[in-house]
């Protein structure tokens, strides 16, 4: 099937980036950063890829992580000519499957999506068998996905603010689902706690999913989770929503206030996915994966089916190595001391 003018745009599009991205490593190669290993890339990526690529997903499959991971692999396949399979490694907040991917060999055939919990895996567990700024390159965002803050429908409250005041009256009580130590509703469960001043008990499940498979049947009181998973529940009167958590509202579900509005502006995170390889693939490799990744966040089912559950693909400047590692960078730095302060451990 021809694939029209506007594959031809993409193509002049990835033209255009590999040329930026080229240009960028060798500068980066001059000052001596952009990751450890694997600079001469030229040899290597000129048959790359000729074979199918696996994409390593943390989490459970039908999760927000997975949804997305999904969403972008077959504009990206398409882009690199090869068949892009995805394979879901849980347990243990992600690290399991970061372990295994920064093992991996060096060849672009394996490459790791995972989402805020790449920086906050060094604060959560003091054995940690990787580094993510050493054992890793990145290869850039691919999207930032705002949390929503949801309970069950019989609970009572109808506002965040009544929930707020529910919690705080009830907090001995009240139980607060998330996909486990480490998992970004876990975080951002751990942040409603601070900001509302209570400490609620957590019940962990492996993967979003059944946590919130719970809560619509009311196992479970309240939930901090991404609108990939919880947007449809909300729509559906399945679940309360009460607020999302972005400085702005979500156009997937316009009646939801931000946390700000609703008296929360302490509350604020949103969870950004991006993609890593190991530390010694070379740069040229890296390069094809950065530009075909760029590519796919252009491509209109990625973004309608992003908007849908009320995210945006990363702009073209994010969706880069160094855009990438600044990000993570300051995230692990962000989150070491709030983890440090709340006592949380993974050990």
């Amino acid at each position: 099937m021809p694939r029209g003018p506007q594959h031809d745009v993409a193509r002049l599009r990835r033209s255009r980036s590999v040329i930026g991205l080229a240009a960028a490593t060798l500068t980066l190669a001059a000052c001596g950063g952009g990751g450890g290993g694997g600079g001469g890339g030229e040899d290597a990526a000129a048959s790359y890829p000729d074979g199918d690529i696996t994409f390593v997903v943390p989490f459970s499959a039908g999760g927000p992580t997975d949804t997305v991971t999904r969403l972008i692999a077959d504009p990206m396949g398409a882009e690199l000519g090869q068949p892009i399979v995805v394979q879901n490694v849980e347990g243990a907040g992600g690290t399991i499957a970061a372990g295994q991917v920064a093992e991996a060999e060096p060849d672009g055939y394996t490459v790791l999506m995972h989402h805020i919990g790449m920086s906050t895996a060094p604060s959560l567990y003091s054995d940690l068998s990787y580094a993510p700024l050493e054992d890793f390159k990145t290869v850039g965002l691919v999207t930032e996905v705002p949390m929503t803050i949801v309970a069950r429908n019989d609970l009572g409250p109808t506002t965040l603010e009544e929930l707020v005041t529910y919690v705080q009256e009830n907090q001995d009580t009240v139980t607060i689902a998330n996909a486990g130590v480490g998992a970004a509703s876990q975080l951002c469960g751990l942040l409603f706690q601070q900001a509302t001043d209570t400490t609620l008990t957590e019940v962990a499940y492996e993967g979003t999913g059944p946590a919130l498979t719970d809560l619509v049947g009311g196992q479970v009181d309240i939930m901090c989770d991404q609108t990939t998973n919880t947007t449809g529940q909300i729509q559906s009167g399945e679940i309360t929503g009460y607020a999302v958590t972005t400085p702005e509202r979500v156009e997937s579900l316009p009646d939801l206030p931000t946390t700000a509005e609703a008296g929360l502006p302490d509350l604020e995170v949103g969870v950004w996915h991006g993609l890593y390889v190991p530390a010694e693939t070379p740069d040229a490799i890296v390069q094809e994966l950065t530009a075909a990744l760029q590519v796919a966040l252009t491509d209109q089912n990625v973004i309608d089916q992003l908007a849908e559950l009320g995210a945006t693909p990363s702009p073209e400047s994010d969706a880069t190595p160094e855009a990438h590692t600044e990000q993570l960078s300051s995230q692990i730095d962000l989150w070491q001391p709030i983890i440090e302060e709340a006592g949380v451990s993974a050990d």
